[in-house]
């Protein structure tokens, strides 16, 4: 079974046979999280750093922001028996999607990766894995079953 995750948009699950995917993360963010011996894992796809830019915007769509977002997949994988000290992180996108990086004026894929990183070490995570920067679109897929997660159709570690 194979969900789909949309742009400001997150999933989390425990169901072993299935694929959370999320397309097209240029400068959005893929923020996957896999608990291997809960086997509980969750995947979010950000657009936008901080939510204090539009706190009503925020409200009706936290996942849209690294901070809210992060909170949020969190908090769900939590409810589902995810335990922060098994927790795997791993992180696409984050790039500059103009042909030139000084043409890149706001940014956006570093900061959010800035932010992101920022957060984990606030709250005692460490990124596992990751795959971000450069000028290209990415795919990113994590397996329930395992937590392996692929960007790009390239697997990295589960743990």
């Amino acid at each position: 079974m194979k969900t789909v995750v949309g742009v400001s948009d997150l999933r989390v699950s425990s169901n072993s046979h299935e694929i959370i995917i999320t397309y097209a993360l240029g400068s959005c963010l893929g923020i996957a999280m896999y608990d291997p011996a809960e086997m509980v894992g969750g995947l979010l796809h950000v657009m936008l750093p901080l939510s204090k830019s539009d706190p009503q915007k925020a409200i009706a769509k936290p996942a849209m922001y690294v901070d809210s977002g992060l909170n949020l997949l969190l908090n769900k994988m939590y409810r589902l028996g995810a335990k922060k000290g098994n927790l795997v992180v791993s992180v696409a996108g984050g790039a500059t999607m103009k042909r030139r990086a000084k043409d890149d004026y706001f940014k956006i894929g570093k900061r959010n990766f800035t932010v992101f990183r920022k957060l984990l070490w606030k709250n005692g995570f460490m990124i596992a894995n990751q795959d971000v920067g450069g000028t290209i679109s990415r795919t990113m897929a994590i397996r329930m079953s395992d937590g392996i997660v692929t960007i790009n159709k390239k697997p990295i570690k589960a743990h």
